[in-house]
């Protein structure tokens, strides 16, 4: 392979890194959605695409491996590689979460909502902010910007357990909706867990410029 078709591959790499994210981060956004407007047909689409998001992430994967094997890079090339490793990883799993919030909307079926979706939307929203920035830092190698990201998840983290304790106080006022806000529990800890991934991604970005391993996720709240 000519130094033009390797630096070629490389950048094709990350625009499917980029492709990746973005079939994750409809995922989300999706099933966010569908549990809010209860659309369990939007729900089954959620969880049959996942399929879409592990195979976009086993391509990505042979592709690097066969580069590392193959073309031996060296310095900043190798770390580029051993990252995109690392991030598909994290984005594959996010799908995952999303494929989580999916499947529980369908054990809610047609049951109301015990109560207006607001902070898990929050959420949400603030996770897939999260993730856009750490793409744009991803592309233009932007350090400062993905540790100013890993900053945000103490946010989702304080959401999370808002919403923890006020569904608490729910099923201890009516135990009847036990069993629909524990599934919101599990809702709220999927998104938790999207932001915590973020936060991985941003790491190694971070990591992938420099060449040095931070630990940025120590929660401060």
């Amino acid at each position: 392979m000519t130094r033009e078709a390797y630096h070629k591959a490389l950048k094709n790499l990350q625009d499917e890194v980029l492709e990746m994210a973005g079939m994750v981060a409809n995922a989300i956004k999706k099933s966010v959605e569908s549990l809010q407007k209860r659309d369990m047909n939007a729900s089954r689409v959620i969880i049959t695409n996942d399929s879409l998001i592990n195979k976009k992430r086993f391509a990505i994967e042979e592709k690097c491996i066969s580069l590392i094997a193959t073309q031996q890079p060296m310095a900043v090339d190798l770390r580029v590689l051993t990252s995109i490793l690392s991030i598909i990883t994290d984005l594959e799993r996010m799908g995952d979460h999303a494929e989580g919030i999916a499947k529980i909307s369908l054990l809610i079926g047609d049951e109301p909502l015990v109560k207006p979706l607001i902070d898990i939307p929050r959420m949400s929203d603030i996770g897939l902010s999260m993730l856009d920035k750490c793409l744009k830092a991803f592309v233009n190698r932007d350090v400062e910007a993905a540790r100013l990201i890993c900053n945000e998840d103490d946010t989702v983290d304080a959401l999370h357990d808002q919403v923890y304790r006020e569904l608490l106080i729910l099923m201890i006022q009516n135990p009847k909706i036990i069993h629909q806000a524990t599934y919101l529990t599990w809702v709220s800890h999927n998104l938790e867990r999207i932001a915590d991934r973020v936060t991985n991604i941003a790491e190694r970005i971070v990591f992938m410029v420099t060449g040095k391993m931070e630990e940025m996720n120590v929660s401060k709240y």
